[in-house]
């Protein structure tokens, strides 16, 4: 579990791992996606930690965060939360390490602020153009259906569902990680994520004019057993970060920093140590 401590933006408490020191204005920032939480990060963030200041965060309604009933969980909403939090811990070059739905959120950040955004590296996540919503996904944006399946959900029938799912076993500990948080609070968050986001690219209208980010250096890694999002996604990455360079991760999936995280933190610490300024 990476150590945290609390912070409110907005009158809303979220829990953030930062390695500081704090007058360092460039950061590799790290935003999970569902079901979170930032504790994902734990065998990658300390890593990189050693040669950079390291931020990670639980977004409202995930991990150790406040679940406030009011809040807005589009990607907007969210994007617009994670930038208040950067400015309020003084982060002016930012270099994102998204997965999941981290994915859209942190890209719409990237989007509003191009200026301040240092490098991108996708696990897993990236412009989905075409995509279509997973079997969970569409049980999640199904009212009625959304909420009988969260109340039935447990440990015992997540492992089953996740392990058939995924190339290689899940560790109990990681789906007892996300059992641990998965309060009511968190299940309504998750509805509301999904039903907030049907359509993937709508909170992106720049895409639709053919925006690419020629210059961003662009890392993207992929479990190439994803379930839930093919592993076409990875190559398509370059129609919109032309000299991104792309890792394929052979036999582990949606999570493979959960699955090997050696495999994960060997391309990532690489790319970041070329584009990180020191000094």
């Amino acid at each position: 579990m990476l150590d945290a401590e609390d912070h409110w933006i907005e009158g809303v408490r979220c829990a953030v791992y930062d390695s500081g020191p704090d007058e360092c204005a460039e950061a590799v920032v790290f935003v999970h996606g569902n079901p979170g939480p930032m504790d994902d990060w734990a065998e990658l963030a300390p890593k990189i930690a050693g040669f950079a200041r390291v931020i990670a965060m639980d977004m409202p309604g995930f991990g150790r965060a406040q679940r406030p009933r009011a809040f807005d969980h589009s990607v907007v909403g969210q994007a617009r939360y994670l930038g208040l939090l950067l400015d309020r811990l003084g982060v002016e070059r930012a270099h994102l390490v998204l997965h999941d739905f981290g994915g859209p959120w942190g890209l719409r950040w990237m989007l509003d602020h191009p200026e301040r955004s240092a490098s991108l590296t996708l696990i897993n996540c990236g412009v989905l153009d075409g995509y279509r919503w997973h079997r969970y996904a569409k049980i999640w944006q199904t009212p009625i259906l959304g909420e009988l399946f969260q109340i039935v959900s447990n440990p015992r029938v997540m492992h089953a569902a996740l392990n058939h799912d995924n190339p290689k076993p899940l560790p109990r500990t990681y789906i007892d990680r996300i059992d641990g948080y998965a309060d009511r609070g968190h299940k309504r968050a998750v509805l509301r994520t999904y039903r907030s986001s049907r359509d993937p690219a709508g909170a992106f209208p720049e895409m639709r004019l053919g925006m690419t980010a020629d210059d961003l250096p662009t890392c993207v890694i992929w479990g190439d057993g994803d379930p839930y999002v093919p592993v076409r996604f990875a190559a398509e990455q370059r129609n919109y970060f032309p000299g991104a360079e792309i890792h394929i991760l052979e036999g582990l999936g949606h999570w493979p920093f959960i699955d090997d995280p050696q495999a994960v933190l060997t391309p990532l610490k690489d790319f970041l140590r070329r584009h990180i300024r020191v000094g």
